[in-house]
């Protein structure tokens, strides 16, 4: 299976539970159960499984939800287990794959063999990498704003999506007004929020102090900063004025919002790997070791973010990077080089940033399938939307402009400073190493330069050689 194939990645909130999709296979019927992001299930009873495709149950499942035509690009079914997810292209089978599932899982992770024996997957139905933003925010169906909101609520919660504190309560104010409707003052909604904190931020903002730090700060006189933050942005949730105030249309509304202002984060949407990373060395006689990051792609780019302190590493475009991967034939194992536009001590080079993973081969597949995708639709792509209203929540904005976040230390900034990168030029004669320089692309898997803003990065005599 290459990249082309369907995308695999880092299991997300989806695997809280583990379980199995398939309870019994018989020669002509088996009772599947097919999950939503919620963890609802779907259960289906299907003639001669193994010989169905993803294509089918797609439809299947879709009939049982009574989904509009919208839900066959929006959603995909992917096979999902503690260690390994895939989305599954139309033509795969489900059962085939399922059984196939420890050679993937020997493949393509690290996992020990005891835990390869163990891991099944479970089917669900998910958001499609593949679906544009734009088409998103153009949906008006409510059982489709719902699945693609709680998904996408699922990933905020378990910081698989790492946001600043202010976009954690901008959001978690929206689950607010789902969950507990409209703010109402004289309403004991401080004491709700509290009880069940964990449903709106992530964790790592619910957490509270214990021991005596707690009790210098005087812990128990007021609300916590993320409680208090999300007291207010509830407080401040703008209702939808005008003659339809049925609770669907409102619940859509905000849905919308929700999605709206998840599109804001460079990540959403994507598909997420395991990988490592070098350290920056820390002396010359002490090497930094190694750093578990998560690989985030889309149809937009790509992001390394750091799996423990929840941040952005680094943020590219497919027109600012060429990329390459090395399999365990020419490694000691598989790395995805990446490959950018930087400076060194305020010189220009090209730096190449080294990504162990055994994904290397599916990320590597991804990234070319997307910029394909990308070349093949950008043409047709609208200029503008043409409906909708523009100032309520979730309204449509012209799919050429993206809301970016320019919050000074954002989580979603690259820190380009904490990657041990290197770097290149070439003096035209040779590729040399500097301090770590370069220029002259080690790769020729990139866009076209004239679509994008990656460039040769010439030398200069002064620079340092290594």
């Amino acid at each position: 299976m290459d990249g082309t194939e369907g995308s695999a990645g880092q299991p997300g909130p989806a695997e809280r539970s583990h379980r199995s999709s398939v309870s019994s296979v018989g020669p002509r019927a088996a009772d599947v159960v097919v999950y939503l992001a919620d963890d609802t299930m779907v259960p289906l009873a299907l003639e001669n499984l193994p010989a169905l495709s993803a294509h089918e149950l797609h439809r299947t499942i879709r009939e049982v939800l009574q989904l509009p035509d919208i839900a066959v690009d929006a959603f995909a079914l992917w096979l999902v287990s503690p260690l390994l997810e895939v989305q599954l292209k139309p033509k795969h089978q489900p059962y085939k794959l399922g059984r196939q599932w420890p050679e993937l899982l020997l493949r393509f992770t690290d996992a020990p063999d005891e835990d390869v024996a163990m891991d099944e997957p479970s089917l669900q139905f998910r958001r499609n990498v593949f679906f544009p933003k734009w088409r998103e925010l153009q949906i008006r169906d409510e059982d489709v704003l719902r699945l693609l909101y709680e998904e996408a609520k699922g990933n905020v919660l378990s910081a698989r999506y790492p946001c600043d504190i202010e976009d954690c309560e901008a959001l978690g104010a929206l689950v607010c007004r789902v969950q507990l409707g409209p703010y109402q003052p004289g309403h004991p909604a401080a004491c709700t929020l509290r009880e069940k904190l964990d449903s709106f931020l992530p964790a790592h903002l619910c957490k509270r102090g214990h021991g005596l730090f707690a009790a210098l700060r005087g812990r128990g006189t007021k609300a916590g900063t993320g409680e208090q933050g999300l007291l207010n942005a509830y407080r401040g949730v703008k209702e939808v004025v005008g003659s339809d105030s049925e609770h669907e249309h409102l619940l859509s509304t905000h849905y919308r919002a929700y999605l709206f202002k998840c599109h804001e984060l460079p990540f959403y949407g994507c598909a997420f790997f395991h990988g490592e990373i070098d350290k920056p060395a820390q002396s010359f006689l002490h090497r930094g070791g190694r750093k578990p990051v998560t690989l985030a792609i889309s149809l937009e780019g790509v992001h390394v973010i750091d799996s423990r302190e929840k941040h952005v590493l680094l943020g590219l475009r497919f027109q600012e990077l060429s990329w390459d991967h090395t399999s365990l034939e020419e490694e000691e194992e598989p790395v995805l080089w990446l490959e950018f536009d930087g400076e060194s001590e305020g010189m220009p080079v090209n730096k190449l940033l080294k990504i162990y993973s055994k994904q290397a081969e599916l990320m590597s597949g991804l990234i070319e399938y997307c910029i394909e995708l990308n070349q093949a639709v950008e043409p047709a792509a609208p200029q503008d939307s043409g409906s909708g209203p523009t100032s309520a929540p979730g309204s449509l904005p012209p799919p050429t402009q993206r809301p970016k976040l320019r919050r000074q230390g954002s989580v979603v900034c690259s820190r380009i400073q904490h990657l041990s990168t290197i770097d290149y030029v070439d003096d035209g004669k040779e590729i040399k190493r500097v301090k770590p320089k370069r220029t002259t692309s080690f790769f020729s898997r990139q866009l076209s330069m004239s679509q994008g803003s990656y460039s040769v990065v010439q030398p200069n005599d002064s620079l340092e050689q290594g």
